[in-house]
């Protein structure tokens, strides 16, 4: 018996990166932005996670991972491949895991969800109810968003991701393969195994809001998560979405801590698409209505955002969602401007004008 197997699982990985002391501190900074606590001790760089540990040894180029259990290990190897994936890129790092688990190709992040209940909100938002097994990874690890799987006319019986020796999704040919877009889980209900997503139903060449349309009870799906940082705890909030980030805004609203303070502004095309809110905390809420300017083409939201003055205090966070352009606008506000970091702010482009894209929009 190994000793990761007594204390919980370990594994490395080499890294064929000549320059990775170039771009570590991007890495860092990417793995710190979900909740770890770093360290450096000469060549060495440690993270500490609530569910595991990591470390760069940049001598020997070496990244290693370490958790108690399946699920906190996976989601180490998948937070440390997708840094190095996006930040070496230009080196094409090959990621080949040794160690626990290391021959495994169940996808710990994959589960395969049935729709049992399809209803609307608004003329253009829709609500459906999904039922699976084990959702409790979808809790633990602070995301509120998910990559939906969805089948497609090229491909109506899609197979399902496996794990690679990456640690990330591997998928089947193209004749097979899924189309992923990224989805807020709006209310999730572990002891039932249930999840809520609300979808934007809007013409255009969005998979996601065309399978939405046809939906029906027994359909299937794939979903892999969570996605995404998150939300930094704090005692005041300033948020800001239109209808793709919605969903995510109202969940917080609805379960962050009752004595929670801010302001809230949420655009949408009318009054007929305002929705309602259990809004638990104290944040004031204030709704933008279009009314025939097309979306992405009203200032009044981000304009609103930039007009808040920043509490003169650590216990502050900036979240917003929306067409890319606010989102731009949004961003250089918070950062440039006003010298926020991401440890303060999270601005997301979650859709672009005339552009289809990977987030719900």
């Amino acid at each position: 018996m190994t000793e990761a197997s007594v204390s919980g699982l370990a594994c490395e990985a080499r890294l064929n990166l000549r320059n990775l002391p170039l771009y570590i501190d991007r890495i860092s900074d990417r793995l710190q932005s979900f909740e770890a606590d770093a360290t450096q001790e000469g060549q060495r760089l440690d993270f500490r996670f609530a569910f595991g540990g990591a470390s760069f040894d940049m001598e020997r180029l070496v990244m290693r991972a370490n958790a108690a259990d399946r699920d906190g290990l996976a989601r180490i190897k998948d937070l440390l491949a997708t840094a190095v994936e996006v930040y070496a890129r230009e080196e094409n790092p090959e990621i080949v895991w040794t160690g626990d688990l290391a021959g495994e190709t169940r996808l710990a992040q994959f589960r395969e969800m049935t729709v049992t209940h399809v209803g609307d909100l608004t003329p253009h938002m829709r609500r459906i109810r999904f039922a699976g097994e084990d959702l409790s990874r979808f809790v633990k690890f602070g995301g509120m968003h998910i990559r939906m799987l969805f089948p497609t006319r090229e491909a109506p019986n899609p197979l399902w991701p496996v794990l690679g020796s990456n640690g990330l999704p591997a998928w089947p040919s193209d004749d097979r393969r899924p189309v992923a877009r990224v989805y807020t889980i709006r209310a999730l209900d572990v002891a039932n195994g249930v999840i809520d997503v609300d979808f934007l139903v809007h013409p255009g060449e969005s998979v996601g809001a065309a399978w939405a349309i046809q939906a029906a009870s027994g359909m299937k799906v794939g979903i892999i998560g969570p996605v995404g940082r998150p939300v930094r705890q704090a005692s005041w909030y300033l948020m800001g979405a239109d209808e793709t980030g919605l969903p995510a805004l109202a969940r917080m609203l609805e379960t962050l801590p009752a004595e929670t303070s801010g302001m809230a502004f949420i655009e949408v095309a009318d009054e007929a698409e305002r929705q309602p809110i259990d809004n638990a905390t104290g944040i004031e809420m204030h709704w933008f209505l279009r009314n025939g300017v097309p979306a992405g083409e009203d200032q009044r939201l981000a304009d609103a955002v930039r007009a808040v003055a920043w509490p003169q205090n650590d216990s502050a966070y900036g979240w917003f969602a929306a067409e890319a352009a606010a989102a731009k606008i949004v961003r250089e506000h918070w950062r440039g401007t006003l010298g926020l970091g991401r440890d303060h702010t999270l601005a997301a482009a979650y859709w672009r004008r005339d552009v289809a894209g990977l987030m719900a929009g």
